[in-house]
């Protein structure tokens, strides 16, 4: 992310203070409707991400986050003074889905040479540790990571993960994003240049290289055995280099949670684990001290207060990735179909009745240019009733349907549109091609 309260995609960093206390933030008043609805499960609040920006000194403009995600930031609309919803649906759906950001991210820090020699993998659980064992064994693990970008004061702030005793360095895509250099500080407090050995902004792992010995890599688990109520901890730096090397510990609330970045799904960890800006491309641990995600973002909302929901990318994405991303410096070859999408809130379906579908579907919010279903004629409200002949409810089901194919493949969508129903065959693309 590119911190300032930002957009959740490119830019979810939170504007900071150089001062040691963090701005308060300025809650608004919400209407009726908008209350109601921010009980709302998943797809109630700001989805920020977590890494800061130090304007050098400078206040910042706002506190409160501008989201570019297009899942779940309530927009107040105009005379709604009555705390009715809108009459029309359709006025609901671009209050309720905001815009999405599906630029591509750039990158301009010097690159080091590939492929390189080195290969992530899953270890096998030990003994269960305390967090105080947790923390010892852990922290010489944990880096800071700042980038800068040319003819701006300041620099983004973020949190990483030593891969390799020679100084592969995992982080999230977003704390680098639009920088011209980087720097890591290690457990010791020694700062090293650092060069980009590649990254992947639709999944938002990135990988950097310096040139040290010696360093203490972190061992990863299995997040595929994960079950909700499992024990995980953070380390890693919120709010300002004051406060790194923070631990915090909580539960796994959710597996495969299905959230929104840049116009596409991500099946994220959900955690209680207290995560902030400056937390991004930290680790969250099981209690045998093995990464089994890397945190990216926390739900936040301009209405209501929000605690204890953020998330975290599967150990089992990031060593994938990690793996492609030190031999070949990008991740091509995964299919896309071009669309946000969201579930209907049963607020919605109630107020609105006969106007939408009795149950189940998916709204679209966006369709992406350059992609097969704005080619077909898909568009933004839209509403997915089954993809090739499955009924679909939640932004997970159509995932893990698309992961099983191809760039090239075909899946067919019954759509929905203001009470037609009809089929349409939507050929999948690269996910660069739409979104890189």
């Amino acid at each position: 992310m590119s911190n300032w309260y930002v957009s959740e995609s490119d830019s979810w960093y939170a504007p900071l203070q150089t001062q040691s206390a963090p701005q308060t933030t300025t809650k608004k008043k919400s209407r009726t409707w908008l209350r109601a609805l921010i009980a709302v499960a998943v797809i109630v609040g700001l989805i920020v991400g977590s890494a800061l920006l130090f304007p050098n000194g400078n206040a910042p403009k706002g506190t409160e986050a501008q989201n570019g995600s297009g899942f779940g930031q309530f927009i107040q609309p105009p005379n709604e003074d009555d705390g009715a919803l809108p009459d029309d649906y359709r006025e609901f759906f671009e209050n309720f889905y905001t815009s999405t950001d599906t630029s591509r991210t750039v990158i301009n820090i010097e690159r080091t040479e590939l492929p390189i020699d080195f290969a992530c993998a899953v270890a096998p659980a030990g003994e269960e540790i305390t967090l105080q064992e947790l923390y010892r064994g852990c922290a010489p693990s944990i880096v800071g990571i700042s980038g800068y970008m040319n003819g701006r004061s300041g620099y983004n702030w973020g949190t990483g993960v030593v891969l390799s005793s020679d100084g592969l360095i995992l982080t999230n895509t977003h704390v680098i994003a639009d920088c011209d250099r980087a720097a890591v500080t290690l457990f010791d407090n020694s700062v090293y240049e650092a060069r980009l050995v590649g990254a992947d902004s639709i999944s938002d792992i990135a990988v950097l290289k310096i040139e040290a010995e010696g360093l203490v890599p972190a061992a990863f688990g299995d997040s595929t055995v994960l079950e909700v109520g499992d024990r995980v901890a953070a380390i890693g730096n919120p709010l300002g280099e004051e406060f790194r090397m923070t631990l915090t510990d909580g539960i796994i609330s959710a597996i495969e949670r299905g959230m929104n970045y840049k116009g596409h799904s991500m099946n994220l960890l959900q955690t209680n684990t207290a995560i902030n800006e400056g937390n991004s491309g930290g680790p969250l641990f099981n209690m045998y001290g093995q990464v089994i995600g890397i945190t990216n973002m926390k739900m936040m909302s301009s209405y209501s207060s929000i605690e204890g929901i953020g998330f975290a990318i599967p150990s089992a994405t990031v060593v994938k990735l990690v793996n492609i991303i030190v031999r070949e410096g990008s991740v091509t070859g995964r299919p896309s179909i071009g669309i946000t999408v969201g579930a209907i809130p049963d607020e919605a379906r109630e107020r609105y009745g006969d106007k939408l579908p009795a149950s189940g579907g998916l709204y679209i919010s966006a369709v992406s240019e350059g992609s097969d279903a704005a080619a077909k004629g898909l568009r933004a409200g839209d509403i997915i009733l089954k993809v090739d002949g499955v009924e679909v409810s939640a932004t997970a089901e159509i995932s893990a349907m698309k992961e099983e194919l191809s760039v090239g493949d075909t899946m067919t969508f019954t759509i929905w549109r203001e009470g037609e129903i009809f089929d349409v065959d939507i050929m999948l693309v690269d996910t660069n091609d739409v979104y890189g």
